[in-house]
């Protein structure tokens, strides 16, 4: 089976929903466990890299199509 594709700010559907109703989370944190916030209510929950890939349905937005994801916050072509 192939491993899912993710990235750190992408927005991922999850399959069981958060209680506050959506199912929606961004992924703000990787490592061996993975930090995701609810677009909803805003709390964050570490989980296991295992679980986290078990229980992921799909990426809805990758980070790369974002224009606000830019490093440093800072779009292509500008300076600090």
């Amino acid at each position: 089976m192939e491993r899912k594709q993710f990235e750190l700010g992408d927005i991922v559907q999850m399959k069981k929903q958060h209680p506050c109703g959506t199912n929606e989370m961004e992924i703000i944190r990787m490592g061996m466990d993975i930090r995701i916030k609810c677009t909803g209510c805003k709390h964050s929950v570490l989980i296991p890299r295992a679980k986290f890939e078990k229980n992921m349905k799909k990426v809805l937005r990758s980070a790369a199509s974002r224009p606000d994801s830019a490093p440093g916050g800072l779009l292509d072509g500008e300076q600090a």
